[in-house]
């Protein structure tokens, strides 16, 4: 009796990577690419439309990135797993990829064969993170220290508005298109905020944040 293919979607700008990728997976009798996209303009209208089982998306792509692509998608009610296949193993990404609501988190320096396992088992549902990046997962989940309300009250509006979008997910470069400023003028106001604050990252920023609204329910 024969299972049938869960219908993969390759993201990526780079074309030697998703062909690669793309001979590796048509090895495989449980999986099968539908459908290929450079940038991810052009990968959502496909997305929708043939909204697949599972989603492989890169981080870094030219215009949009993988993080723009991936909030497009799930605000376009993609529900197919989404799974980060990426280089970056910088902290902000992972938290961001995750909190945008990404199934997985990969790099690209795995094994095929673990690769393929990963596939497999962010087809069956599981959350799927390469070993480096899962410890950043669960510090950035530790909740930072209490800080007294008057740092908060510390901030200006703007560093406030500033923090309330960290918290959401957005990257400098979609807070600057968000607040109608520039990406040099979002880094100053997180770099106050995160002083006033004591604060180390804007990921405990966010995590501080969300930990911050959820006393407040």
């Amino acid at each position: 009796m024969s299972v049938e293919a869960a219908s993969v979607m390759l993201i990526d700008d780079h074309p030697l990577l998703r062909k690669g990728l793309k001979q590796l997976l048509s090895f495989e009798d449980d999986l099968a690419v539908v459908a290929e996209a450079s940038s991810g303009k052009e990968a959502i209208p496909i997305a929708v439309e043939l909204d697949p089982d599972l989603i492989i998306l890169d981080l870094n792509m030219q215009g949009m990135d993988g993080l723009a692509t991936l909030q497009a998608l799930r605000k376009e009610g993609v529900t197919s797993r989404i799974v980060m296949l990426t280089v970056s193993d910088a902290d902000e990404d992972v938290v961001q990829a995750i909190t945008l609501g990404a199934d997985g988190y990969l790099l690209k320096d795995m094994e095929p064969e673990q690769l393929l396992e990963q596939i497999r088992r962010a087809v069956t549902g599981k959350m799927v993170l390469s070993e480096s990046v899962a410890a950043v997962l669960a510090t950035a989940l530790r909740k930072p220290g209490p800080k007294p309300n008057a740092e908060l009250n510390s901030l200006t509006n703007r560093e406030y508005e500033i923090l309330s979008l960290i918290a959401k997910g957005m990257s400098n470069k979609v807070i600057a298109r968000e607040l109608d400023i520039s990406d040099g003028t979002v880094k100053v106001h997180v770099k106050h905020l995160l002083k006033k604050l004591g604060l180390r990252s804007r990921v405990e920023a966010a995590v501080w944040m969300v930990n911050q609204q959820g006393a407040k329910a």
